[in-house]
């Protein structure tokens, strides 16, 4: 990730004035996370989301999703403690509540499936819902692949996260959740970095990724590529983020000592690259 590409463009100069003094503005703030950042993919409705995610700099406590979505998302993170690493697929449950304990059975996400190895749970304090964890010593600089199926019934709609083994050349199925969605289908699509530490010295360490070769497989059973995302990020008082293209991927950054080049907002486009069709 040494040079932007010139597919980057940007939509609006009204726009990244505007932003570009905001972020002038908070060059003097402080936070004690680095800023999250992400990418917003434009596609249709789907009933499969492929992505794929190459860490490049990491550091503890930092979540690289993959596969967001409107009721949920999947990646790898480097936990706080010990080094240890995981691969997390989350999905959530409908309502603005954060206590897991004080929603009702009828409204919970449902457990459909849970693989060997992978441990099940419910989370709160960020919306409710459930999530799979599944300790994995993922590597810095290798490329990961993940993938998301849904089937929907009545008002619900289960998702199923399937993550490749690269040692072994095989999917592994994680988890397959079910939550109330009005029938929905995969949709609403995005990849992030966030900082989960929050200690202060966790925003000035930088962290880096790519992510490339997204596709999703819409209702009708085309696959279309995701070669189209915005670049946006939360409003934590940091200007050190950054995003872009390079080898037809894109990739964000954020913490440390990242250059900010590509204003917030800008819609970044690349070609596509071939897929070799998961299962």
């Amino acid at each position: 990730m040494k040079a932007h590409v010139a597919f980057a463009v940007v939509v609006s100069v009204v726009v990244i004035l505007n932003i570009g003094s905001r972020l002038a503005a908070a060059e003097h703030g402080t936070s004690r996370a680095a800023r999250s950042v992400h990418l917003w993919y434009a596609a249709p409705e789907a009933t499969i989301f492929y992505n794929e995610v190459t860490v490049e700099e990491t550091y503890a406590g930092t979540y690289f999703c993959a596969c967001g979505f409107g009721h949920g998302y999947f990646g790898i993170q480097e936990l706080t403690s010990n080094g240890q690493k995981v691969v997390i697929f989350s999905v959530w449950e409908p309502g603005r509540q954060d206590d897991p304990d004080h929603v009702e059975q009828d409204r919970r996400v449902k457990v459909i499936y849970g693989g060997d190895g992978v441990e099940v749970s419910r989370f709160g304090g960020e919306g409710t819902g459930a999530k799979s964890m599944f300790p994995y010593r993922w590597k810095t600089g290798e490329t990961y692949r993940f993938l998301v199926k849904t089937d929907t019934e009545k008002n619900k709609t289960t998702y199923s996260a399937y993550f490749y083994l690269n040692e072994y050349k095989k999917w592994k199925h994680l988890a397959g959740f079910q939550t109330i969605t009005n029938g929905d289908y995969l949709k609403g699509y995005y990849s992030f970095i966030e900082d989960f530490l929050r200690n202060g010295t966790s925003a000035a360490k930088q962290r880096r990724a790519r992510f490339g070769n997204g596709w999703v497989r819409t209702v009708s059973g085309d696959w279309v590529a995701l070669t189209r995302a915005t670049f946006t990020a939360d409003d934590t008082p940091a200007s050190n983020v950054d995003a872009g293209i390079m080898d037809d991927e894109f990739f964000l950054a954020t913490g440390g000592n990242t250059k900010n080049i590509t204003p917030l907002g800008t819609k970044l486009a690349h070609p596509p690259r071939g897929l070799e069709v998961p299962p």
